[in-house]
């Protein structure tokens, strides 16, 4: 199984800190991968292996600004010893610019289905909208402080059963009367994390900037040779979230904001715009900006 990285920053700069270690220069010895890997303590007094020197050649790296006491600090993990790395295992994510990076873990959709159990607050309410989509059942707002939002559902979430049943070719009405009618103590859901949503993690630049431009929670243009154009966002696309915290209805000086203050590295959600409008159909523009949780998730 090939390597993954959260970007291709990172994949470059993974290459070049290989390529630099098969040279056979000596620096103090790193791992990249993001989680702690499998290591075997080295015997005897022999000197540890010297894996990865010349992080500051990375410092002015494809237009980013980087730092290489961050780089080693993705590197090596705190209180580490001197100890001879295994390595990343297949299909384990290497990440030596992102690091462990939260809004990447935040921002994850996860695959397979996982079952959720929702109540009703004390005016019966659950602060979840569904919409009908392609024959199936999403959600389609999400009220900040509501009961869905504490377990966790999010904007674009696929419902696929309620309470034991199948939520295939319901309508959207025939959805939010099902929840009318069910139990305010508790609904058993079994959901789908996102499945028409993609994350795609970049990089700002030295000065500050990723290289995209939104009109109205849209992707109209991308600057060339920019970390969103080299790490394929597209065009005609909506930012649903940043860094896992969601910015449908935003205004755009809002969601700027959000993209300033996100630090370096910052995992993008987007939806393509055909099936946004789709979702967000007929749900008043007012109610998206006012009533949707636009809250940080918990890790």
């Amino acid at each position: 199984m090939a390597t993954l990285y959260p970007s291709l920053e990172d994949m470059k700069g993974h290459q070049i800190l290989q390529a630099q270690a098969a040279a056979g220069v000596r620096t103090p010895a790193t791992t990249v991968v993001t989680e702690k890997p499998k290591l075997v303590s080295g015997t005897g007094n022999a000197a540890p292996p010297m894996l990865y020197p010349n992080l500051a050649e990375l410092e002015n790296y494809m237009g980013l600004a980087l730092s290489s006491e961050e780089i080693q600090k993705n590197l090596l993990p705190e209180g580490s010893t001197a100890l001879t790395p295994a390595g990343p295992a297949p299909g384990q994510l290497v990440a030596p610019l992102s690091g462990n990076n939260a809004g990447l873990r935040r921002a994850e959709i996860k695959p397979g289905v996982r079952e959720i159990h929702l109540c009703k607050d004390e005016r019966g309410k659950t602060g979840l909208q569904l919409k009908n989509v392609d024959q199936g059942i999403f959600v389609q707002l999400v009220k900040a402080n509501s009961p869905a939002a504490l377990v966790g559902l999010r904007f674009g979430d696929q419902i696929l059963q309620i309470d034991g049943k199948n939520c295939t070719g319901w309508s959207s009405d025939k959805a939010q009367r099902v929840l009318k009618k069910a139990s305010p103590e508790k609904i058993v859901m079994v959901v789908r994390d996102r499945p028409f949503q993609r994350t795609v993690t970049v990089h700002k630049d030295s000065t500050g900037h990723v290289g995209v431009v939104v009109k109205k929670g849209k992707i109209v243009s991308l600057a060339k040779d920019s970390s969103a154009a080299r790490n394929g966002l597209l065009t005609h696309h909506y930012i649903c979230e940043v860094n896992g915290q969601n910015v449908i209805g935003m205004k755009d000086k809002q969601l700027t904001e959000v993209l300033a203050g996100a630090g370096n590295v910052v995992t993008l959600t987007i939806i393509p715009a055909v099936i946004y409008e789709h979702m967000v159909k007929r749900l008043s523009a007012g109610l998206v900006k006012s009533a949707m949780d636009h809250s940080i998730p918990d890790l």
